[in-house]
């Protein structure tokens, strides 16, 4: 394919895409599209049909003088219609393409619009949200459900007030599972299932059927957070299509964008490592060029500041690298992280693929800790199973193995003396080459939330004890050198009444109880306080494996209780600091580790020369 990408390019002229580009002028509107050279190609506009015709190998292209905003179009490939690959506005439900000028989709001041980005990625702080769970529940809200939802004031308020830094919104392109004409109707899922991959969604819009309507609320959506201070990350899913048979990509190169299955005897003839029943080939030249132009066009036009890959074990490393050197140019401060594993085996071997254990082959990209993850909670194989959380329920193999991979996480996945690898749960070498490689969570929008977890491991909790858990398990993640990443409705205490896959849960399941700030203070108040001390003070975020390795000491304490020191960073008013983790249903004491010990945070107290740590909570000392 190595003519195709260079025809492509040699093409393009003074476009900047090559698939199925719409390039509007009132003089005229540019077609351009990507499908087999041996192919029949048209362009339907406003029921005129267009012929396409090839300009090199596999780009076809076509011109409608005059005019042409505001009418529909579809491209047929053989017979078969689609809005193509790259389409960028949309009818209703994204089944054809409109002809916009994007200018008229700006908000005022869109032009200057700009996040605010961290100077380190390990400055970063992430509240994941789905737009119908964060807004649908809020009483005051105006636009429940909505993108607009996160430009009230409500909504802004309470994101600066816990502190946050950027927001990760759940996939927000079109996709396939909610019918944008019956909104009247209850429709739900997290929309893992693509269409259009560079098209806002229509059912977070207030007019799903005005194809500028979504765009203009998502990027006021963009603003209303960057004024704030907040960033926005984009989870964009190009691991697999919502579909094959209705899948845009496959209706204008058929079985050009996807993996093939390994064998016949795999019960298909489709690759399936996402567990979705496809699998894109992001290896394939004009996938891999897909991936990249649309990661840059949602920076562009959409102003996006961060980027989660869903499954990014199932793209090829290389592609990976190019997509960071591609955003570099642009902006090198903008965050990429992902899902370091597949949901099943790809048909590209795993030393190619942006698995969790090849990060440190992929500079500047993070991956999700499911080490640290389950150290604390449990494995996600097994709702009913503890993890350190649930101490007394282990066995003395379990707590060795589970404190060694909390160990790992503290110090962010990266090489560490007094880390023992050959003991973590996961891992048997440090994957990471710098600390905020890593994403440290205890829960996402995917598997049980917290509070949930802890009700299924560990039986006849009570409210207190379940808070205390709960406080105590985002103390070990915003206390590591990772990046901390939160799901939202967590400061609130959240439940979603014991599902682990919410995905198409009604809102009774899905929403946040807003009234639980009023009922639970306590609980928001310790996750502000917990993100305050993180941004307040570098030991938590030193950036680095060398200064991890320079800075961070782990210490002995009791049976039960995870311990450290970070001592000596520059530019900290705390000279030393030590974290212990009491993982015990009884208090401990603890030998005050210096003379002018004082407790900077957590629920302990001294007295007599000791630190008393209560039960199952966390205590930070500082001199």
């Amino acid at each position: 394919m190595a003519a195709t990408m260079m025809a492509c390019q040699s093409t393009q002229q003074n476009t900047v895409f090559c698939f199925d580009e719409m390039t509007y002028s009132p003089s005229e509107t540019r077609f351009r599209l990507f499908a087999p050279a041996d192919a029949e190609c048209a362009v339907v506009l406003d029921g005129d049909t267009l012929a396409m015709e090839l300009q090199a190998d596999s780009i076809w292209a076509a011109t409608a003088k005059g005019d042409q905003k505001g009418k529909e179009y579809e491209f047929v490939v053989n017979g078969v219609a689609s809005p193509g690959v790259f389409v960028k506005a949309v009818t209703v439900n994204g089944r054809k393409g409109v002809v916009v000028d994007l200018r008229d989709s700006d908000p005022e001041g869109w032009a200057t619009d700009k996040g605010v980005h961290p100077a380190t990625y390990a400055d970063w702080v992430v509240y994941e949200l789905h737009h119908r769970d964060f807004s649908v529940g809020r009483p005051d809200a105006a636009h429940p459900g909505k993108f607009l939802a996160l430009s009230e004031p409500w909504a802004v308020s309470h994101l600066k007030e816990l502190g946050i830094n950027a927001v990760h919104i759940l996939p927000s392109y079109d996709f396939g599972s909610v019918d944008e004409t019956r909104l009247n109707e209850p429709q739900y899922n997290w929309g893992y299932d693509p269409v259009n991959y560079n098209v806002p969604e229509g059912s977070y819009s207030t007019a799903p059927a005005d194809p500028l309507c979504r765009i203009r609320e998502f990027k006021q959506m963009v603003q209303a957070l960057h004024q704030a201070g907040i960033n926005v990350v984009l989870d964009v899913v190009y691991n697999h299509t919502y579909d094959i048979e209705h899948s845009n990509f496959q209706r204008t190169y058929p079985d050009y964008y996807y993996r093939a299955a390994l064998n016949a005897l795999e019960g298909g003839k489709y690759s399936n490592g996402s567990g979705c029943g496809n699998e894109t080939a992001s290896e394939q030249p004009m996938m891999r060029r897909f991936m990249i132009e649309s990661v840059k066009y949602w920076i562009r036009e959409y102003h996006i500041d961060g980027f989660r890959f869903d499954l990014m074990g199932c793209h090829d490393i290389e592609t990976m690298n190019q997509i960071r050197q591609a955003v570099d140019e642009l902006d090198p401060t903008i965050f990429i992280y992902g899902e370091g594993w597949s949901a099943g085996q790809c048909a590209l071997p795993t030393e190619q693929l942006g698995v969790k254990a090849n990060i440190a082959l992929m500079p500047r990209i993070a991956a999700f800790s499911d080490d640290m993850r389950d150290a604390l909670r449990g494995p996600f194989s097994d709702d009913t199973k503890p993890g350190l959380l649930g101490f007394a329920l282990l066995t003395q193999a379990e707590q060795a193995t589970l404190m060694e991979s909390l160990k790992a996480g503290i110090a962010g996945m990266v090489e560490h003396p007094q880390v023992d690898y050959s003991l973590v749960n996961y891992s048997p070498k440090p994957y990471a080459l710098e600390p905020a490689q890593m994403i440290s969570y205890v829960s996402c929008h995917d598997d049980m939330c917290l509070t949930d977890r802890l009700r299924a491991s560990i039986p006849g909790l009570s409210t207190d004890e379940l808070i205390r858990l709960d406080q105590l398990a985002q103390t070990a993640v915003f206390t590591s050198q990772g990046v901390p990443f939160m799901l939202s409705g967590e400061e609130l205490l959240r439940t979603k009444q014991g599902v682990h896959n919410s995905f198409e849960s009604p809102d009774s399941i899905n929403r946040l109880d807003w009234a639980n700030k009023e009922k639970y203070p306590q609980v928001f108040k310790y996750y502000q306080d917990l993100i305050a001390l993180r941004r307040q003070h570098p030991a938590f975020r030193l950036g680095s494996a060398e200064l991890v390795r320079k800075h961070l000491a782990f210490i002995d304490a009791p049976q039960g209780v995870m311990a450290y020191r970070l001592s000596d960073v520059p530019g900290d008013d705390w000279q030393h600091i030590w974290v212990y983790l009491n993982f015990n249903r009884k208090p401990v004491s603890i030998a005050l580790p210096d003379d002018g010990c004082e407790v900077g945070f957590g629920r302990g107290t001294i007295a007599a020369g000791k630190a008393e740590i209560p039960a199952l909570t966390a205590a930070i000392l500082r001199r």
